[in-house]
Parts: structure tokens; C-alpha cells; sequence
């Protein structure tokens, strides 16, 4: 696919002719040089010269040394408005010659040229002035004994002035003529204050067709027979403003007379298995039609996937058992091929590696946008076009806690979105979202406190345009605190490249609203202070690996889906680039591509180092793992085909699995009468997870394990630890810390823990080296005798969270640490050694 210009540039161009567009006189912001010579100038009292090396043209003035003498030029102004004039000089003495400028006679007032050290260095002198349309005569006349400076060239620069205002919807949009593959739409033309110049027949939010300004009825001729769709129509000025979309209209084309069915699948074979799990792939098949509407895989006679993807992963099979599988081929028109060749797999007997398998049903929502866990296990829900959030337990019980303040619907991709809870959520209540209001996408802040949701929200960030599709909406507290935003172009692509613009990005923020200082473009002002990375069409979902690298997924336009490893101020191509198509250099490549037909990736989670990510077109989620060097990432499993349709997040819980949404019947607006979706469980047969006999996950730690055991702080004895081993890991260690108010106070590190260990008993002994542990260090945070045992809670009287952090190791023993090392230094080695991490958390009032 060729890339997409910009439109305006197009518009510059012979595309105009070819589109059938007439060109309209720019509106858009643009700079318009245009030079004059000064030897070719009327000169009084001066002379053109060419002694000194350096010059444009084919010289240089020099004025006379008296005042009066002068150099006057013909500027001829295609537009009146501000221009912004610049002389080009050369003074080699040390005294200023100030000149006197006027235009037509009118006075400007007087310009310094200060010395520039030699009468071969060249500088420039910058004002503006009011010019009008054709001739202007631009004098500068020196005022001094001393006359002017060496005066080589004027330069007139004209910056258009700015249309920021859209065209009006285009009306009244609809479909004839519905045949198998075409279909003839119609509509109301769009209004704008300067002109339109194309209009978008978009389904959803990809673009089929792109006609002129003047055309209002066009045919779309590639469409497929037997297939649902949802058209809207766009208008666009030349500044490329976009309009909100049209009335959408919604169809099914008929079935073709086409009988004949695909060629049979080939070449079908096991890509990979784990105890719980068989993944497979096959050759594509083709067909008449030349369209493959899908892929159904059995399972002996069971349909046990349904993809439009080459590969597939069946789940929550029994370890050690074989199982023999087929693919059919199927058409628009459903009919179906033979079964490919048979292939026959058998699970392995141990390790569920990091493929989940489905749980249970938690409960049936509306369009559950997004979930965050509260401390407590409870998650928090966004219904997108109910504008509600909901409570809901692990149990599956839900409370509807109230209605988001002044979210609307776009009737496409926009209302409730993101949700992202407060990490000092005990203390301040705070929760924050994403959502469509009636002039803008923004994100707010709310608060509940357990029982009660605030009736008001408080604006954040404000201004992110909208539109019926691009409109991004995942917010994430990254490691750091900060608030980090999917934004997408809202239609408008230019906007992705423009750092002036927060759509087509991802934002960072404080939680008060205000941009970090440490973000990439704070310096440039504005909203460029927000900008964390750029170039984005639609990016829907965030998640931080073990190192602390922030993964992206985005929405393709027609050819590639993206996941993408973010870099601090990387620009990521769109529009010049989708996926590794068009012009990329020069941009940041994606780490992992799919056709458009086969992803659609909305939500990201990442859990020891693999990545999942909710797949909305293609309906499953993805699966596959970062490599040990962090910088990309391995085979990609498909998982649940077809299982609950559009998959839309995916969200790790504190106990220890997923949470996966669904929100089917999403694209023209939802049924918000109907709960017709899901939020499911997954779990991870036999996976990294970290437990204590003592003490479950978030509750307290037993006061044995702290400083009310003896009443005094340190030296405390260590609860119980077990945890299921980790593929590949070389050893273990556990970091201790007190995490209260965002915090990392570092209590407790054990490390070279052998990779044959699955536990650490109760009350371990002290010493830098562990007794009858393999050869494991450890140190705490005290001194003396204190860093060298275990060192419980010890707050003081209010109730802590703390974290167990066990890492899996790439290698046996961490490098560079000793008896000496600080504790922040060995949190530091092993991260750096660390392949996975699981955490435990408990919480503690315990005082001395």
C-alpha cells in the first residue's frame, strides 16, 4: 500500500487534478518565502558591489557613508496580512548602523545592525510589518554619518492565517442498489466556511472510498457478499479539518450465487504445545470469490475455534494427552471446504508456560470498556455508552455506582472509556477517566470512596479532539505515578504528526493535570508538553513489562495492525507509515504486525513477561512472550477464536489471573437495553504465582512477621514462601517493600535463591549468606546485626501495604552485589537479572 500524504499537500500537487478538485487558495497554516536581491533594488546615495566573499546573487549594496542614503524594494505581497521581513547584512566595524525602515511612506520605525565582526560575516535582521496586497515599497534609509550596513538580500516570509473551523456533517447519508459486492450511497453535502475538498466513505472507522468535494453520490464496488456493514461519510476542508461524521447506515449485502467452495486448507501442523495447550497453523486457502470469509478448526468432530487468522492455539486441554484436530475453509457465501489433513499432538505432561485457559463467567455487561482492581479485589468497570461505572466482584455480584457527569455518545467508537484507578487510592479515592463530552474527548477525575461515587468529576485534561471513530481512550498509572493516554487522530491524520495537536499520541501527565517537566517536548509550551511519543493512528492499549518499557497497540487503517515498544519522544509514522508500509524511514518499527482483518488490538496486559492483548476485529486474544533481551518478542499464540467475539481489554487480578471483556454490537452506537457481553476469568494452570501459608494475598501480615512480635524493629522472623517454579528461570529471589503512598521503601532482599527451590521456610536465620539455603544471600535495611535478617513491617500505627516481589532469574547468581551493596543497589542487580515477577501483598499496623 502506498503511503498517505498529507491532504493539504496533495492539494499542492497534480493530485488535485486527478481527485477532479478544484484548487482553492491555502487557508491552512503555511510560510511563503520569497526573496529580493538588494543590487536589484532601487539604491540612493549606494553601490552594488562584490569584494566581499559570502553574498547572495550577484552582489551586494553598499551605502554610501552618509545619512539619507537608502535601498528601496519592490515587495510584492500575494496576500495582505503580517509579514515578516528579514535583512540579510554585513557590518565589519564595531558601530551600529541603524536604518529607518518604511513601507509606502509610512513609517516602521528603525532597525539595528550591529556589528558581525567582519565584512565577510553575514547576519540577519527580523520584523514585521502590515503589507498590502501587490506592490509595497520596503525602504531603509540610514540615519547616521555612517550610512547603512552592507545590505545583500530581504527576504518577505507570509504565514497564512489558520482555518481551525471543520465543515458541517454531511446528512442524510443512504445506502441503494445493495448488491452482493456494491452498494450506491447518497447524501446531503457538507458546508464549510472556506470550501470542501473530499468527502470519506468510511465503515467504521477504515476508510472504502475517497471522492471529491463537488460529488455526493458515489458506488463502492469491493464489498463482500453476505457481510454486515456500518457506513458513515466524512467531509474535509483543504487545512484538512475533518467534519463529525454522517448518520450511519447499516446493511447486509446478499448472499452471491457462488456455490463453489475454497480449496481445502494445507499443510496443517503443531507450531507448539504446553500441558494445557496445542498450537496450530495452516496454509491459506483461496477461493472464486477471492475472499476467505474464516477458518474453523475441530477438535475430532467439535468446532473448537473460529479465526480469519492462519493459526490458532486450543486451550484448557489435560496434560500428557493427544488430541487430533482439522481446519475447514469457509467463504462468504458459507459454503465450506473439506477437512484438511489431520494432525495429531500430545500436551506436555508439566508447564502451562504463559498460555491461560478460561476459568469462569463473572458477568454479563453492556460494552465493558475497561476494568481496574481496587485493593480490596473489587474492580471498577466502564460501560461505554451507558456512561456507567460499575462495581463488580470477583464473585460476579454487581453494583451500578452511577453515570460519568457530561459523557455523550458518538454513535461509533467514542463515549465511557478508559479507567484508571489512583495508586494512592487508600488516601485519596481518586479514580480517573477517559470519555467523550460535547465538545471534546477529556479526562476527568472522580472519586469514590469505597461506598459512594462522586456525583461531579473534575476536569484533568481538556481539548483532545473527537470524532465517531479514532478516538483512543486507554489511560494507565505507569511505574513512575505519572498517567499515561492512548489519543487517537480523531479522523484527522495530520494531527498525528503535529506536537501541537494530543490526538495521535500517548500523553503523560501528573494526576493533577499538569505535564512533567522530564517529558520529552516540555520546552517547546502548549500541548507539546503532554506528548510522550507521536505518530499514531489509534492506540488503544498500555502495559509495562518487568524492566519498566511501556508496549502500545494500535489500530491500522488498512493494512497492518501494530504492537509497538514506545520510546520517549519516538515518532511511530503515521501517517507516511502503517506498520513496516509506505515511507518508514525514519520512524519507530513496530515489534509485531497482523493484517488489519486479523487483530484489531485493543487492550494490552503483560504478566511475567508476556504480553496479552484483547483482539477486537479478530476476535481472540493474543499471546507471546518479550525476549531475555526485552527488545522484542517471540511467537504469537492465538487464543479463544471466535470464542466471545470482540475482545476489547484484558486486565491482570489480584489473585492471580485475567479478566477479559468483550463488546460485541459496538459499532453502531451498542445496545445499551441488552447485556449481551461478558467479562470471563482466566487462569494459569500451574503458573508463576507466589503464596504464603501464613497470610493471603492483601490481607495482613500476622504480627509474628513484625516488629509487634518483640516489640522492637528488625530482626524479625521471615513468614513462610512458596511459589510454583517459572520456565527457564536460573534461580529466584524476593524483594520486601513498604509501598504505602506510591512508595519503595526497601525493607528485605534474599536473592540467589537456586532454581531448584520452590519455598523458603518460616523464621529464616541470619547472615549475609542464608543457613541451609543453597548458597542465597540476603540483606536488610538496618544496620549492625539488623541487615542481616529478615525485617518486618513497622509503620507506626497505620495500616501499610507492603509487596513480596519474587523475580525468576536469568542467571544463577546476580552480579556485582556484596555484603556492602546498598539496598537499592541489590534491588537494582536483580532487576537487571530478573526474567519474570509475581508479587504478594499484604498489609500491616503493626508498631514497636
Amino acid at each position: 500500500m502506498a503511503p498517505r500524504p498529507p491532504w493539504r499537500a496533495v492539494l499542492a500537487g497534480t493530485a488535485v487534478a486527478a481527485l477532479g478538485l478544484t484548487a482553492l487558495s491555502p487557508v491552512s497554516a503555511f510560510a511563503a518565502d520569497t526573496t529580493y536581491e538588494a543590487e536589484n533594488a532601487t539604491i540612493f546615495e549606494g553601490a552594488v558591489e562584490s569584494n566581499h566573499a559570502g553574498y547572495s546573487g550577484t552582489g551586494f549594496v553598499n551605502f554610501d557613508n552618509v545619512a539619507g542614503s537608502y535601498v528601496e524594494y519592490s515587495v510584492n505581497a500575494a496576500q495582505a496580512g503580517t509579514h515578516t521581513l528579514t535583512f540579510r547584512y554585513a557590518n565589519g566595524t564595531t558601530a551600529n548602523r541603524p536604518v529607518k525602515l518604511t513601507v509606502d511612506g509610512g513609517d516602521k520605525g528603525t532597525l539595528d545592525f550591529p556589528g558581525t565582526g567582519a565584512w565577510t560575516t553575514w547576519k540577519t535582521v527580523t520584523t514585521t510589518v502590515q503589507l498590502t496586497a501587490g506592490v509595497n515599497k520596503v525602504r531603509t534609509t540610514a540615519t547616521t554619518a555612517n550610512g547603512g550596513p552592507n545590505a545583500d538580500k530581504l527576504t518577505d516570509t507570509f504565514t497564512a492565517p489558520v482555518d481551525s473551523e471543520p465543515p458541517t456533517p454531511p446528512s442524510n447519508l443512504k445506502a441503494s442498489n445493495i448488491l452482493p459486492t456494491a452498494a450506491t450511497f447518497t447524501w446531503t453535502a457538507a458546508t464549510d466556511n472556506v470550501g470542501v475538498v473530499r468527502y470519506e466513505i468510511n465503515r467504521g472507522g477504515n476508510v472504502l472510498k475517497t471522492v471529491d468535494g463537488n460529488t455526493t453520490t458515489a458506488t463502492v464496488d469491493n464489498l463482500t457478499p453476505n457481510t454486515a456493514y456500518d457506513i458513515s461519510v466524512g467531509a474535509f476542508d483543504a487545512a484538512g479539518n475533518p467534519s463529525q461524521q454522517s448518520n450511519v447506515v447499516t446493511f447486509t449485502t446478499p448472499p452471491s450465487n457462488d456455490t463453489s467452495p475454497p480449496t481445502v486448507p494445507g499443510n496443517l501442523r503443531t507450531t507448539g504445545v504446553t500441558a494445557n495447550s496445542v498450537s496450530l497453523a495452516w496454509d491459506a486457502s483461496t477461493d472464486n470469490s477471492g475472499t476467505i470469509a474464516g477458518y474453523d478448526v475441530y477438535q475430532g468432530t467439535a468446532k473448537v475455534a473460529t479465526t480469519t487468522s492462519l493459526s490458532t492455539t486450543v486451550t484448557g486441554l489435560t496434560p500428557n494427552t493427544s488430541y487430533t484436530f482439522t481446519v475447514k475453509a469457509r467463504d462468504p457465501d458459507g459454503n465450506s471446504s473439506a477437512a484438511s489433513n489431520a494432525v495429531t499432538a500430545k500436551t506436555a505432561a508439566t508447564g502451562g508456560g504463559g498460555i491461560p485457559e478460561y476459568d469462569r463467567d463473572i458477568a454479563k455487561v453492556d460494552l465493558g470498556w475497561s476494568v481496574d482492581f481496587l485493593p480490596n479485589g473489587n474492580a471498577l468497570v466502564t460501560e461505554r455508552d451507558r456512561f456507567e461505572i460499575l462495581l463488580v466482584t470477583p464473585s460476579g455480584q454487581k453494583t451500578t455506582l452511577g453515570k460519568v457527569p457530561g459523557a455523550v455518545t458518538t454513535s461509533g467508537e467514542g463515549g465511557l472509556l478508559g479507567l484508571a484507578i489512583s495508586p494512592h487510592w487508600t488516601s485519596d479515592h481518586a479514580i480517573y477517566l477517559y470519555h467523550t463530552a460535547s465538545g471534546d474527548n477529556r479526562i476527568v477525575k472522580m472519586t469514590y470512596d469505597g461506598t459512594t461515587l462522586s456525583s461531579t468529576s473534575t476536569p484533568v485534561l481538556t481539548g483532545i479532539a473527537k470524532n465517531r471513530y479514532h478516538n483512543g481512550g486507554r489511560i494507565k498509572f505507569g511505574p513512575d505515578g505519572k498517567l499515561y493516554a492512548t489519543v487517537g487522530d480523531a479522523k484527522n491524520s495530520d494531527n498525528a504528526q503535529n506536537k501541537s495537536s494530543l490526538n495521535g499520541k500517548i500523553l503523560r501527565l501528573n494526576p493533577d493535570g499538569s505535564a512533567p517537566s522530564d517529558n520529552p517536548f516540555y520546552a517547546t509550551g502548549g500541548n507539546a508538553r503532554y506528548v510522550w511519543s507521536y505518530g499514531h493512528r489509534n492506540p488503544q492499549g498500555l502495559a509495562w513489562d518487568s524492566r519498566g518499557q511501556l508496549w502500545a497497540a494500535e489500530f491500522g487503517e488498512s493494512s497492518q495492525d501494530e504492537l509497538n515498544l514506545i520510546q520517549k519522544g519516538g515518532n511511530f509514522g503515521w501517517p507516511s507509515c502503517e506498520g513496516t508500509i509506505g515511507s518508514c524511514s525514519g520512524f519507530i518499527a513496530p515489534k509485531k504486525t497482523w493484517p488489519t482483518s486479523q487483530a484489531g488490538p485493543s487492550g494490552v496486559e503483560i504478566v511475567n513477561d508476556w504480553i496479552y492483548i484483547a483482539g477486537v476485529t479478530g476476535q481472540q486474544l493474543f499471546a507471546t512472550q518479550i525476549n531475555a533481551a526485552g527488545t522484542g518478542v517471540g511467537t504469537v499464540s492465538a487464543l479463544f477464536s471466535g470464542r466471545w467475539g470482540r475482545l476489547r481489554s484484558v486486565t491482570k487480578t489480584p489473585d492471580g489471573g485475567l479478566w477479559l471483556t468483550s463488546t460485541n454490537n459496538d459499532k453502531n452506537g451498542g445496545t445499551p437495553s441488552v447485556l449481551d457481553n461478558v467479562i470471563v476469568r482466566l487462569k494459569f494452570p500451574g503458573g508463576f504465582r507466589l503464596t504464603s501459608s501464613a497470610f493471603a494475598d492483601n490481607a495482613t501480615i500476622p504480627d509474628k512477621y513484625t516488629c509487634a512480635g518483640d516489640g522492637t524493629a528488625g530482626r524479625d522472623p521471615s513468614p513462610p514462601l512458596a511459589w510454583s517454579a517459572a520456565e527457564g528461570a536460573k534461580g529466584y529471589a524476593v524483594v520486601f517493600a513498604d509501598v504505602a503512598n506510591g512508595g519503595n521503601k526497601l525493607h528485605w532482599a534474599i536473592w540467589d535463591i537456586p532454581a531448584a527451590a520452590t519455598s523458603l521456610p518460616e523464621a529464616l536465620g541470619a547472615g549475609y549468606t542464608v543457613p541451609g539455603q543453597g548458597g542465597a544471600k540476603q540483606k536488610a535495611m538496618g544496620s549492625g546485626a539488623n541487615a542481616q535478617q529478615y525485617f518486618g513491617p513497622c509503620p507506626g500505627g497505620s495500616s501499610h501495604p507492603y509487596t513480596f516481589t519474587l523475580h525468576a532469574l536469568n542467571t544463577a547468581t546476580v552480579p556485582g552485589l556484596t555484603s556492602s551493596s546498598t539496598m537499592a543497589q541489590i534491588e537494582s542487580a536483580i532487576q537487571g537479572a530478573s526474567a519474570a515477577t509475581v508479587k504478594l501483598r499484604g498489609k500491616s499496623s503493626a508498631a514497636a
